[in-house]
């Protein structure tokens, strides 16, 4: 296309000049390989056989990537990439710091635990209406919310992530599966407008979506110029819908132990997390002004989200509906960092999502294999026996239940003993009782729950066990499909417990780079300062090479100077 020489576009002013380091595509190889991945398995729809082996080897290649990003992070700091060589703030731009990459490789191991487990589970007719593309899309939008540095773009993530796990709530078409469907669509699809409207809201304030820029530009202006008290309620509104913390939090037990085991797992490990990764993303590090002005509200929000999670645990003779209430539990545990605000409170809530993401996926696994050795019963009037069945897994459920509990030597213990230290440094005494206070309604409902299901010899109206109907016994190949993968998670959550040095620097890192995003906002706008400086010292040379072949002339002396 020919161009006018007298006007040449200056591409420098907007986009960026230099290539992109091979290195740096890593960053978008996480959403590469999802997307494509599930686009994959629909052109094989008529091979559905394959569809398992190939998700999981699509994960564990997640698993690998999100490894070498974490890293890469802990040796350099937070690496960018602008999508479409446009410079931030005008273009999208992924971010990955300490704790997106932490949450990314967290996410990607139990996704790619609970496709192993899947692979026992999920039956032909699951596989023909995708449940293998649905999980490899909502990866995708999940590991994208974690990497992404636009605001806007992580609703678009969200969005992603809500459309693909729409489908794994109903992949079996029953009837009850609708009815959690539906409940889940409506709360999630309200949050994620409120989400939207806020955004929308956010950029006619601030005019930028990029979220450095953003929390630039919220420090550099007056205080009460732009109503971040009104933009941060509604976000800790939208999150909380999203995490589902009190009192919102009543759609989840009425949704999670509707689909398949292997859904309600990586629902429970997962989706709230998303929620409260963006709660703490937004009100600590994009808007510390805005989790100032509600830090007591955000403290009794975690408080009765605590308290609520574990009493529901305890009164429900549902399994399942007991675990959907313990998720709720754990994301008040998670607030009550952001409420406290200080980095050890927020390495302390960084630690519990992780755990929560370990412990509550490995539940969910556990349970279903009782449920296939007891023919699929779930409420503890029918359960007994389960040591008897099956010791091995017997243990692996009790170090299940004192991580959930917070008890050592798991790793649940130590995000509590952090979370509760902060809280007492910071004069939130009564939020630390309402911490210790919940972790001990959580031992006794899931010390209940190990009681009915393994300890007891059997269900209710047998004697001692001995009457009731012989367990179900594994074949070998499903026994290593559904205990490899619980007992890989269970032994990460042990050795977190016994060694959690490595993955507490990784989240007081995080933690750091949140409360003071200077590093944040030099991976960002760097390459911007960069090609400025080049473009300066390129005109600087020029002008003086213009000036320099002046300067003969300049230097003559009119005629009859002196």
């Amino acid at each position: 296309m020919a161009g006018n020489a007298d006007h040449a576009i200056d591409f420098g002013a907007g986009m960026l000049m230099t290539p992109t380091s091979a290195a740096d595509w890593l960053i978008v190889a996480p959403s590469l390989i999802t997307i494509v991945g599930g686009a994959s398995l629909v052109m094989l729809r008529y091979q559905t056989k394959w569809h398992g082996y190939l998700a999981c080897l699509y994960l564990a290649a997640l698993v690998v990537i999100n490894a070498i990003l974490l890293s890469r992070v802990m040796e350099g700091g937070p690496l960018t990439m602008t999508m479409g060589r446009w410079l931030p703030p005008f273009g999208i731009t992924l971010v990955v710091d300490a704790l997106g990459a932490l949450m990314a490789l967290i996410s990607a191991i139990v996704a790619l635990a609970v496709c192993i487990y899947s692979l026992a589970d999920i039956s032909v007719t699951s596989r023909r209406f995708g449940f293998y593309p649905s999980l490899l899309w909502m990866m995708a939008g999940i590991t994208g919310s974690f990497l992404t540095g636009d605001i806007f773009n992580l609703y678009v993530w969200f969005e992603v992530m809500l459309i693909s796990s729409f489908g794994l709530l109903i992949v079996d078409g029953e009837r009850i599966q609708m009815d959690g469907a539906m409940k889940y669509a409506v709360l999630n699809l309200m949050a994620t407008t409120l989400f939207l409207v806020t955004t929308g809201y956010l950029y006619g304030a601030v005019g930028t979506l990029n979220m450095a820029d953003i929390a630039m530009r919220l420090r550099e202006m007056p205080q009460g110029a732009a109503p971040m008290g009104t933009i941060a309620t509604l976000y800790l509104l939208a999150f909380s819908m999203k995490a589902a913390a009190f009192p919102v939090n009543f759609w989840l037990p009425a949704s999670y132990h509707t689909p398949k085991i292997v859904v309600s797992a990586i629902f429970a490990g997962l989706l709230t997390k998303v929620g409260v990764y963006a709660l703490i993303r937004t009100l600590v590090m994009v808007m510390p002004e805005g989790r100032d002005l509600l830090s007591d509200l955000i403290a009794w929000i975690a408080a009765f989200t605590m308290i609520v999670g574990a009493l529901g645990a305890l009164a429900q003779n549902d399994v399942r509906r007991s675990f959907g209430f313990l998720v709720v539990g754990g994301i008040g545990s998670s607030m009550v960092g952001v409420a406290v605000g200080t980095e050890s409170a927020i390495t302390g809530a960084i630690l519990y999502a992780v755990n929560s993401i370990l412990v509550m996926t490995a539940l969910y696994l556990a349970f279903g294999i009782l449920m296939r050795k007891n023919g699929g019963k779930y409420n503890l009037a029918e359960l007994g026996g389960g040591y008897r069945a099956s010791s091995w897994l017997s243990i692996l459920f009790l170090a299940l239940v004192f991580a959930a509990s917070g008890l050592p030597p798991f790793s649940g213990f130590w995000p509590k003993m952090v979370l509760v230290e902060s809280s007492l440094k910071e004069g939130y005494g009564w939020l630390a009782f309402a911490l210790l206070l919940s972790g001990f309604i959580t031992t006794i409902a899931m010390g209940r729950i190990w009681a009915h299901a393994f300890w007891r010899g059997g269900p209710i109206g047998t004697q001692d066990g001995r009457d009731g109907a012989p367990l179900h016994q594994l074949s070998e190949i499903v026994r290593q499909r559904v205990f490899v993968p619980v007992a890989a998670l269970v032994a990460l959550i042990v050795y977190i417990g016994i060694n959690p040095a490595p993955v507490y620097s990784v989240s007081q890192y995080g933690a750091a780079t949140l409360l003071q995003p200077d590093e944040y906002f030099d991976a960002v706008f760097g390459p911007v300062r960069e090609q400025e400086e080049a473009r300066a010292a390129e005109k600087a040379g020029h002008q003086t090479n213009t000036g320099s072949a002046e300067t003969p002339h300049a230097a003559e002396k009119p005629e009859g100077a002196h």
